[in-house]
């Protein structure tokens, strides 16, 4: 059953009505109510086609963070080929807030690394709603090694509202975990291709999307902290996040016009959530072409712009 957000109440009612139009409809009135059907189903389409066109960064926030919104696994069962994870950091333990391993991605050996969040209260409390532990960014530490010692390209899907900060994650070394997975991604010698999916949130993002090339999700967004963090922190009212959101340029759009993206990847009308094969799809013919961009760059090549890319950010605005 599809869930709407608030803002998508005037598509809800159009659809609730074409429902109700095709319930009729199937009952043998088909004939005599098909052009109505055919009418309503073109009004609900365009409103929702001018809704999305027209999001505000809070209401991307939202999208972002739709529950039917396509999440690691998704990805990982539909683009790649054999993939094979691998579990724990050799230290802790496991996380499974952060999921890798090794598959082919059309025809290409490489290394996949990502947040899973979770689809069921199940599996959102066993990925703890993707947020990871030291032990995730170890782990991913980890994968980017072995990635590096055999020339295997690295692809990382974000979608976190950040690294947990609980209790036991700080004294098991958040913060250095973070900064080890970072400097990880900065130091490899083979191309590697971060994608935010869904919310790229402040640290718990960047240490698996520091990348020779950052792609985002039409609708995704990427920032330092969350809207309602930022509230918090500035107005001391978490109610404010609509206008911290508004501020903060957390959007695919704003991000890239500050290049500190380098693509957007178009949607579905709708968002992801409407359509996830078609949203996957088009996730992967950017990064094959991301890819197929850095093809015979030697180690040094791909750190000199990977290093030149991010001192780079903030330079020029």
């Amino acid at each position: 059953m599809r869930s709407y957000l608030d803002f998508e109440k005037p598509v809800a009612e159009l659809e609730a009505k074409l429902e109700e139009l095709r319930a009729v409809a199937a009952q043998g009135d088909a004939v005599a109510i098909g052009d109505d059907i055919s009418r309503l189903q073109a009004k609900a389409q365009d409103a929702l086609v001018q809704l999305y066109a027209n999001l505000t960064p809070w209401q991307k926030a939202q999208v972002a963070r739709h529950p039917m919104r396509p999440h690691f696994t998704d990805y990982a069962n539909t683009l790649f080929e054999d993939f094979d994870p691998l579990a724990g950091d050799r230290k802790f333990g496991d996380d499974h807030a952060i999921l890798g391993g090794f598959a082919r991605f059309r025809g290409r050996p490489v290394c996949l690394i990502g947040q899973e969040k979770g689809s069921t209260t199940e599996t959102r409390i066993k990925h703890n709603f993707g947020m990871a532990r030291p032990e995730g960014y170890r782990k991913a530490v980890r994968l980017m090694e072995l990635a590096d010692r055999f020339s295997l390209p690295v692809i990382s899907l974000v979608d976190t509202a950040g690294a947990f900060p609980g209790l036991d994650a700080e004294e098991r070394g958040q913060a250095e975990a973070i900064a080890r997975s970072t400097d990880a991604c900065l130091a490899l010698g083979v191309p590697n291709v971060a994608v935010i999916i869904g919310e790229g949130g402040s640290g718990g993002a960047i240490a698996i999307a520091t990348a020779n090339r950052v792609l985002m999700l039409e609708h995704s967004i990427y920032s330092v902290i969350s809207p309602e963090g930022a509230a918090s922190i500035l107005w001391r009212d978490t109610a404010k996040a609509q206008e911290a959101a508004m501020n903060m340029k957390i959007t695919a759009q704003d991000l890239a016009r500050f290049h500190i993206i380098d693509k957007i990847i178009a949607e579905p009308p709708g968002g992801a959530h409407r359509d996830p094969l078609a949203a996957i799809r088009s996730a992967g013919d950017a990064i094959e072409s991301a890819l197929g961009e850095m093809d015979g760059l030697d180690g040094p090549a791909l750190r000199k712009a990977r290093r030149e890319k991010f001192l780079a950010i903030g330079r020029t605005l």
